[in-house]
């Protein structure tokens, strides 16, 4: 199982960490923390030596109740920093996490080889068509409504099956398309109560069927720190375990805030295996 990243051929069938990025003022976890050029290239320094195969630029908060940001705003966060990280780490696999379609031609054409997009393209209806046109790894994600409302009550019959069919659905549009790297993300705590996600969690290798790799971002998540009534500061050691039960039910990629303790994780996963 592999993608084609820049006319690179990443091996997913031993897994891969993508390491995030915020851009942002307001993510729930590290929110404002990157101020400057200097923080922004540190912090992807130790992320590379850490053993992050992608770096996931984003510019646009999808917690629970974000604010909306414009486009204008979201291109002028994220262009000059991937601009500098293709300047000072050329070697690295730059993800774009942006449901616009404007916004992901743009990171491509500036060295950006990867589209991660929450909205699986419902919230721009010329995303597939642009990715189509740039020929890169797509990676989709299920969320019921949008940042600003889907943790209102989310309701579902039998949520993986639902899921299941969702992915198959968009899978086969893009196929159509001629997309040929297509990653699947179920969307933890996007429009899913707590229950849900941990149905999903314990059933995510029933996804495998749909022969396409999988993305689990589960780090320090609302899922986990309300369970253990705690916070996302504290909720490391909960990302690790969840990681762990991802890896086992089948997740290729890892998308997390602590690399280090990733690639620890998918070292004895490895070992396991082996």
């Amino acid at each position: 199982m592999h993608i084609n990243c820049k006319g690179k051929l990443i091996d997913l069938s031993s897994p891969k960490i993508m390491g995030i990025l915020n851009i942002t003022p307001d993510s729930f976890y590290d929110g404002n923390t990157l101020k400057s050029d200097k923080d922004i290239l540190l912090r992807t320094e130790k992320m590379l030596i850490e053993g992050a195969t992608f770096i996931d630029v984003g510019g646009y908060s999808s917690r629970p109740n974000a604010k909306n940001v414009n486009a204008k705003e979201e291109l002028q966060r994220v262009v000059p920093v991937i601009k500098l990280l293709n300047k000072e780490f050329p070697k690295s696999l730059i993800s774009i996490d942006s449901f616009r379609s404007k916004i992901a031609f743009e990171a491509i054409q500036n060295g950006a080889c990867l589209v991660n997009d929450i909205s699986a393209g419902t919230m721009d209806n010329n995303m597939f068509n642009t990715v189509a046109k740039l020929q890169v790894p797509y990676l989709i994600m299920h969320m019921q409504g949008t940042p600003q409302d889907m943790q209102n009550n989310p309701e579902y019959n039998d949520i993986v099956k639902e899921i299941i069919l969702y992915f198959s659905e968009k899978i086969y549009q893009l196929r159509q398309l001629q997309v040929n790297d297509i990653i699947i993300d179920v969307g933890f705590g996007f429009g899913k109560t707590l229950e849900q996600n941990y149905q999903l969690l314990n059933n995510l290798v029933l996804f495998k069927s749909l022969e396409v790799p999988i993305l689990s971002g589960l780090s320090r998540k609302s899922m986990l720190y309300k369970l253990l009534n705690t916070n996302p500061e504290k909720a490391l050691n909960a990302t690790t375990v969840a990681n762990t039960i991802a890896l086992m039910n089948g997740s290729n990629i890892l998308r997390v805030h602590d690399v280090k303790e990733a690639n620890e994780t998918i070292k004895i996963f490895l070992t396991l295996k082996a």
